[in-house]
C-alpha cells in the first residue's frame, strides 16, 4: 500500500480496520486471507422484520456439526453391559476410578450385533424440564439415532502393527487439540490445511439454492476450519442476533444512523487497491446479511418446541430458527455448525461428564423435535464430531488424550437403533490400543463417516472424492447409517 497514493486514507483504513472484528469476523478472515472479490449485495435492509418463512421444500437438507471441543471421553457415553464386558470395564486395569455404576446405565438393543451387549451414559435421557421425553435415549429407541463406532483421523486403514513399525503413514501430531480439531474438521490429514470438508461441501452443493444473500454455511460459535471453502464463505451467527457493528442502526436519521449513512458512504467509494476494494465489497455483504439475520430472528420464534437456556440450547434453537427461514433466503441446502466445550476432563471427570451429557441430550433431542414440529425432520441430520477419543485406562481421576471415539448422529432420515462402523476391543494393549492405556486406533475413518454424511446431502458417487479427497483409500465410503 502507497501512503502517497491519492486514493488513501488512514482515517478510512482504521475505520475500516475497527469494523473488522465486529462484522462476520469469520467470513471475512478467511476470504480476505485468499484475496476473493465479493459482489455487493442488491438491496440494503430497511429494518422491516420478514414475514415468518413457510415450509420448507421437499429437497431441502441441512447438516448440523456439533463439535465436543476438548476431546469426549466415548469410553463412557457407550458401555460394555453383559457381564464380563462390564467387570472388565470397571476393573482396574479399565476405567477403574471413573467406571460408571451399572445400575445406571441405560440398556440398548442395536440390531448390529459384535456378541456384546451396550449401554448408553444414564445422563443421555436427560431432557428440557417440563417435557415428558427421555433424551437421546428415546430418539435411540425410536431409530432416530444412531451410533458410530471408534471413528478417528485416519490417513489410510491402519492396523496396530502397522502403528507399531510406522509402516504406513499416520495423522501428523496425533493427541494434540488444535492438530487434531483441524484434521477432523478437514479430512485431509496428510496436507497443510486449506479448506473445511463441510466448505468443500458447501462449494459443490451451493448450485441447489436459489439466492446467494446469505451464506449457507452459518456458524454459532465463531470461527471453526469445517466451513472454511473457497467459494462458500461461513457466515458467524450470535444465537438471537447476526453480528453487528456496534452503534451502526438501520434508521439514517438518529444520530446512530448518521454513523452508518458514513460508513456506507465509505464503503461504497471507488478504490485503486485491489485489498481495500475486497474488504469494502465483503464488509457490505455482512453488513446487509447481519441487518437481514437479525431481522428474521427478531421475530416471533415458528416453532413452540422448547430448549434450555444453555449455550448449547441457544445455539440449536436459533439453528432451528434459520432453518425454519430458508425459503426466505432462497437455500435449499445449509450446514451449520455449533460447537460446546469442556470436555477435556483431565480430572473430576465423572461430574463434569454427567452435566455436559445432559446438556447435549436435552438440547439435541430438542432439536430433532423442532424439526419434526417444523415438518423437516428427516430434512435435517445433526451429528457430533470431536478433537480424539480419550484413554481407556484412568489417570486416577479422569482420563488424557486418546485417538479413536465414539459418535452420535441425529434425524429423521437416520436408520437409528443401531450400531454402524465397528466398536474397538477395549482390551488394553490388545489389537486396537496404539500403546499401553486403550488409545485405540480407529476402525472407522473421519472420511468414512463424513463421506456417508456427504452422499446423503446430495453428493454423487462420482463428485465425492471433490469433498473428501482420500476417500478411495477406504472401504466403505458409504456406511449406511443413512
Amino acid at each position: 500500500m502507497n501512503p502517497k497514493n491519492p486514493t488513501f486514507d488512514p482515517n478510512r483504513r482504521k475505520f475500516l480496520g475497527q469494523c473488522c472484528a465486529a462484522v462476520s469476523a469469520t467470513g471475512m478472515l478467511s476470504t480476505l486471507a485468499q484475496l476473493r472479490l465479493m459482489g455487493a449485495v442488491a438491496s440494503p435492509d430497511n429494518g422491516a422484520v420478514p414475514a415468518r418463512a413457510g415450509a420448507l421444500p421437499p429437497d431441502y437438507k441441512a447438516l448440523v456439526c456439533l463439535f465436543l471441543s476438548g476431546g469426549n471421553d466415548a469410553n463412557n457415553m457407550i458401555v460394555p453391559a453383559d457381564a464380563a464386558g462390564y467387570a472388565a470395564y470397571a476393573s482396574n486395569a479399565g476405567r477403574g476410578a471413573i467406571a460408571l455404576p451399572q445400575s445406571q446405565l441405560l440398556a440398548i438393543n442395536p440390531t448390529r450385533s459384535d456378541g456384546r451387549n451396550w449401554a448408553l451414559h444414564a445422563s443421555l435421557n436427560a431432557d428440557v424440564a417440563g417435557t415428558n421425553n427421555t433424551g437421546l435415549k428415546s430418539l435411540f429407541d425410536a431409530g432416530k439415532m444412531a451410533v458410530l463406532g471408534n471413528v478417528g483421523t485416519l490417513v489410510v486403514p491402519t492396523t496396530k502393527q502397522q502403528y507399531t513399525s510406522r509402516s504406513v503413514p499416520l495423522p501428523p501430531q496425533l493427541f494434540s487439540h488444535n492438530d487434531q480439531q483441524v484434521e477432523w474438521q478437514s479430512s485431509v490429514p496428510d496436507k497443510p490445511f486449506s479448506t473445511g470438508w463441510g466448505g468443500r461441501l458447501a462449494d459443490l452443493t451451493n448450485a441447489f439454492n436459489t439466492s446467494s444473500s446469505v451464506s449457507m454455511s452459518i456458524s454459532l460459535n465463531g470461527q471453526n476450519s469445517f466451513q472454511v471453502g473457497k467459494n462458500i464463505v461461513q457466515f458467524a451467527v450470535n444465537p438471537g442476533s447476526a453480528i453487528a457493528i456496534s452503534g451502526s442502526s438501520t434508521s439514517l436519521t438518529a444520530p446512530a444512523g448518521l454513523r452508518t449513512r458514513a460508513q456506507n458512504d465509505l464503503l461504497a467509494s471507488p478504490n485503486a487497491n485491489l485489498f481495500e476494494t475486497a474488504f469494502a465489497g465483503l464488509t457490505s455483504n455482512a453488513i446487509s446479511d447481519s441487518a437481514m439475520i437479525s431481522g428474521i430472528l427478531r421475530g416471533n420464534p415458528p416453532f413452540s418446541t422448547a430448549f434450555s437456556t444453555s449455550g448449547l440450547g441457544q445455539q440449536l434453537r436459533t439453528i432451528a430458527r434459520l432453518i425454519a427461514a430458508a425459503p426466505q433466503l432462497g437455500l435449499k441446502r445449509q450446514i451449520f455448525f455449533a460447537r460446546v466445550g469442556g470436555w477435556d476432563l483431565h480430572d473430576a471427570q465423572l461430574g463434569a461428564h454427567a452435566n455436559l451429557f445432559a446438556d447435549v441430550s436435552r438440547n439435541v433431542s430438542a432439536f430433532y423435535r423442532a424439526t419434526v414440529e417444523l415438518g423437516c425432520a428427516d430434512q435435517v441430520t445433526t451429528f457430533t464430531a470431536s478433537d480424539f477419543g480419550r484413554t481407556y485406562n484412568t489417570n486416577g481421576d479422569g482420563s488424557d488424550h486418546g485417538w479413536g471415539s465414539n459418535h452420535l448422529v441425529v434425524g429423521g432420515a437416520v436408520k437409528g437403533g443401531d450400531i454402524y462402523g465397528k466398536m474397538a476391543d477395549l482390551t488394553i494393549r490388545g489389537p486396537d490400543d496404539s500403546g499401553s492405556r486403550g488409545s485405540w486406533i480407529p476402525t472407522t475413518s473421519v472420511d468414512e463417516y463424513s463421506g456417508t454424511l456427504a452422499s446423503w446431502f446430495g453428493v454423487s458417487p462420482t463428485n465425492l472424492p471433490v469433498v473428501l479427497p482420500n476417500i478411495g483409500r477406504f472401504a466403505s465410503p458409504n456406511l449406511g447409517f443413512l
